[in-house]
């Protein structure tokens, strides 16, 4: 069984900066990729960003290009997101997930393992 904890969220002024962490448990992290979605009230959830498995492969929504950066550390099991020169438009609840296979993929039919989630408010 794979379970995925998020951490990192929290209140912050608009042109700020947050980390957000992803601790996975299970021994084929390394294996699958990995991706961030993110989900505000009143509409669907949304892709983000995704890493594949090892490489470097990255993928990112329009939204947050050039100012979100995924990246994983595969012995610890761990996938980052660091958003820089956030918008009150950022405002959500943002989930880690594991890819099915080691291709990033923007669908979140895509991803088999969800975390609990982690609110992120970005204020004007």
């Amino acid at each position: 069984q794979v379970q995925l904890a998020e951490s990192g969220g929290g209140l912050v002024q608009a042109g700020g900066s947050l980390r957000l962490s992803c601790a996975a448990s299970g021994r084929t992290f390394s294996s699958y990729a990995m991706g961030w979605f993110r989900q505000a009230p009143g509409k669907e959830r949304e892709f983000v960003a995704a890493h594949n498995w090892s490489g470097g492969g990255t993928s990112y929504a329009n939204s947050v290009k050039g100012r979100f950066t995924i990246s994983r550390d595969n012995a610890k099991n761990t996938v980052y997101l660091q958003m820089n020169s956030l918008k009150p438009e950022d405002t959500a609840v943002y989930y880690c997930a594991r890819g099915r296979t080691y291709e990033t993929r923007t669908s979140q039919y895509a991803y088999d393992y969800w975390g609990q989630g982690t609110q992120v408010t970005v204020s004007s």
